[in-house]
């Protein structure tokens, strides 16, 4: 199906181009989040008369991101989770989690904005970006910590995560070295 773009999205068009998606791409989420209209000649004809205020608009639009994004780039945020001693969580960190963490400190961030590809897994600070507008992504950074004492300490570049030291390797020659001292008669 194509499309006009009545916005810039990301990885498809700028506003204004004629794209060509798949129908259900255009039904599911351009068309009813008003961000394309079908290209028909009406259509064709009504964008271009509104073609000013649309760009006064995503204009408009992007001067208030920029503002949001100021304030909010480089903001830190805590999310304390329970996690094992080699810093695997026994669950994950979502959007939703992140977008709840950035409310708590004062700032409006749906959980659509919150551009993760993946949840957190893991202990640790995490850049995450935020949609505000399709040409403004603030980053902000996530700690991930078990308590607020250890949140502090990776703010400050500590490692709070438990690394074995012994390989396979290693713990099968110990085995051996314990078999042998035994003799040829111990019981396994």
């Amino acid at each position: 199906m194509e499309v006009i773009l009545l916005e810039r999205v990301a990885k498809l068009g700028q506003m204004g181009e004629v794209v060509r998606v798949k129908d259900g791409f255009a039904r599911n989420f351009l068309l009813p989040r008003q961000k394309a209209l079908r290209a028909t000649e009406a259509n064709k004809k009504k964008f271009e008369s509104q073609r000013s205020q649309l760009e006064a608009r995503n204009l408009e639009l992007k001067k208030e991101a920029d503002a949001v994004a100021a304030k909010l780039d480089g903001q830190s945020v805590t999310i304390i989770r329970q996690a094992g001693e080699t810093g695997q969580l026994y669950g994950s960190v979502s959007a939703r989690d992140v977008s709840d963490a950035l409310t708590a400190a004062g700032f409006a961030v749906a959980r659509s904005q919150v551009s993760l590809t993946a949840p957190i897994k893991a202990l640790g600070l995490h850049a995450v970006a935020i949609a505000l507008h399709p040409e403004v992504e603030p980053k902000v950074t996530v700690n991930v910590a078990r308590s607020p004492e250890e949140a502090e300490r990776q703010a400050r570049g500590e490692d709070m995560v438990v690394r074995e030291h012994a390989s396979l390797d290693d713990l099968g020659l110990e085995v051996g070295q314990a078999l042998a001292e035994a003799g040829p008669s111990a019981e396994l």
